[in-house]
């Protein structure tokens, strides 16, 4: 295990390579930006809508697959208002809402004038599903997160829609393993952030295929009959949640610190995957098995934007990376009927040994692994 020299990134995150002199390559594609031409990939982006534009009569030009989120309200913008064209967001509805998450909402439809198409999963499935993911792969989101990737898709074909709008290439900017900076999302469900389970690996004798109809990611045929076009916006602009952020707050958008609703223990942020309670559970179990999660991310996005030191990146993370917040974990546990003493022994079962180590009852960095985060370089045994 080593962290890049740049951020705080560690190997461990599935698929991150470093190049020889121990800098990830989300590092090295966040300094190729300086060499891209963005206007011409503007220049780009605005022939792709004056191809989609009207295509469909007076129907919807595209898709943008939307939360209540500052990127939302960012791809809504751009595609309602400056390049013009009339878009459909496809939503998956939350287990549970913030009342923040919900005023955002609220002001997404209102503010840029659009519909929006909404999921409600069958919440027995949903509940089955999270449980035994978890049990069985501490991968409690799998089906919700499944359904994200396949059922805009889904909806594109039915409604005769190609052009579907993502936002954010996380495999290309935040590691993974799609390394190539593309405009295509064709790819997108080979991200990782779903990993590649078939589906009968959580049948049993009271569910089958039918029960996930929504999660069911379209057959490779049917994309190409109906002539899907998944773009991601990042491609065409510089992307930054931060930025992202600055603008949604001037379009409404508001804050956990804002509304004052609610200050998550131990994050560096309070306006990223602020709409649902206890979805990052989820990803803090990227904590246990790999040595990092939330703040890792967005300290070392905030590096290379040159919004944070290293030095502070590090001591942030040292300080907080650990830490699950208390309303996370007691809805997540509503969410699969689990008491807290039981989800801690799944957890134990799980954790890596290697990267972790229980230090006062909490889950922390092994001390190895820790020198090797503020130095930059490779843990020593």
């Amino acid at each position: 295990m080593r962290y890049c020299k740049k951020c705080v990134m560690p190997d461990t995150r599935p698929y991150l390579k470093f190049d020889d002199e121990g800098v990830c390559y989300p590092c090295r594609a966040y300094e190729k930006r300086k060499q891209t031409d963005y206007n011409k990939r503007w220049e780009e982006l605005e022939r792709l809508a004056d191809k989609y534009r009207g295509s469909n009569g007076n129907y919807y030009d595209c898709i943008i697959t939307a939360s209540s989120g500052k990127d939302s309200h960012y791809q809504t913008y751009v595609f309602k208002e400056k390049l013009k064209m009339n878009p459909l967001l496809v939503n998956v509805d939350n287990f549970s809402w913030t009342n923040t998450g919900l005023l955002n909402l609220d002001n997404l439809l209102e503010r840029f004038g659009v519909d929006m198409h909404t999921l409600r999963l069958n919440r027995k499935v949903v509940k089955k599903l999270s449980r035994k993911a978890f049990e069985k792969e501490l991968i409690p989101n799998w089906y919700w997160d499944k359904v994200v990737y396949a059922y805009p898709l889904q909806v594109a074909i039915k409604l005769g829609i190609p052009l579907i709008v993502y936002g954010e290439n996380t495999s290309y900017e935040r590691g993974g393993p799609i390394t190539v900076d593309t405009p295509s999302a064709i790819e997108q469900i080979n991200n990782d952030v779903v990993k590649p389970i078939n589906w009968d690996y959580w049948f049993d004798n009271e569910t089958s295929i039918k029960d996930f109809n929504p999660g069911i990611y379209p057959a490779s045929a049917a994309i190409k009959k109906a002539r899907l076009n998944p773009i991601f916006l990042s491609y065409y602009v510089p992307w930054s949640s931060h930025e992202n952020y600055e603008f949604a707050k001037t379009m409404g958008f508001q804050s956990l610190d804002d509304t004052g609703e609610w200050k998550r223990e131990g994050l560096i942020n309070n306006y990223d995957q602020i709409d649902t309670i206890g979805y990052d559970v989820h990803p803090w179990f990227k904590f246990i098995k790999f040595g990092h999660w939330f703040n890792t991310d967005y300290a070392s996005l905030y590096i290379r934007e040159g919004r944070m030191t290293r030095e502070a990146a590090v001591k942030y993370v040292l300080e907080n990376e650990h830490k699950l917040d208390r309303k996370m974990l007691d809805d997540f546990l509503n969410l699969v009927d689990y008491t807290e003493e039981d989800f801690w022994k799944v957890v134990d079962r799980f954790a890596n040994r290697d990267i972790v180590e229980k230090r006062n009852g909490e889950w922390r960095l092994r001390k190895n692994v820790e020198e090797a985060l503020r130095k930059g370089g490779k843990v020593k045994p």
